[in-house]
């Protein structure tokens, strides 16, 4: 199996985010998804875009149920420019060729779990909880805490300029 390096271009530097085999995943939170399909989000708009297509080429980008229907509602009613509804689903269709989680009954009850154990939110609980589930080294949020570890998950802010740490 091949090592290569993740890199992020960051204020037109290139931002050095650690060595991953072939086979890591990467989990993504709903946010990075929006910024990276909300033209109006500026430079978090092209970082997230970047990362992205980062993931979509290596293959490594997976996602869950939650994330597909939170990135549903916030492109239609919450995104500075909102997107219409032909667009959303275009963009659900695509993103099904990605690994996806399927959040089940065991999985909201681990979910409580996480939850309890780390004092975050339910909802960062499913996003954590199915990341675990996946394989998954590395969740990119805002939302979460940048070098927080959960388990085996990492979570790394690509939005950050810590990003690189």
């Amino acid at each position: 199996m091949r090592d290569y390096t993740k890199a992020l271009i960051w204020g037109g530097r290139l931002l050095v985010l650690g060595m991953n085999s072939m086979s890591d995943k990467c989990f993504i939170d709903t946010n990075i998804l929006v910024y990276a399909h909300d033209r109006a989000a500026g430079p978090k708009h092209q970082r997230a875009q970047r990362l992205i297509e980062h993931l979509w080429d290596s293959g490594q980008g997976v996602l869950s149920t939650q994330v597909l229907q939170e990135l549903s509602v916030n492109l239609r009613r919450k995104a500075s420019r909102p997107l219409p509804m032909e667009e959303v689903r275009q963009l659900l269709h695509d993103y099904s060729t990605w690994e996806i989680v399927t959040n089940t009954f065991d999985s909201i009850l681990q979910a409580l779990e996480i939850e309890v154990r780390y004092r975050i939110s339910f909802w960062d609980a499913l996003i954590v909880q199915a990341a675990e589930s996946s394989g998954a080294s590395t969740l990119y949020s805002e939302d979460l805490a940048a070098g927080q570890h959960y388990g085996a998950i990492r979570v790394v802010n690509p939005l950050s300029p810590s990003a690189s740490n």
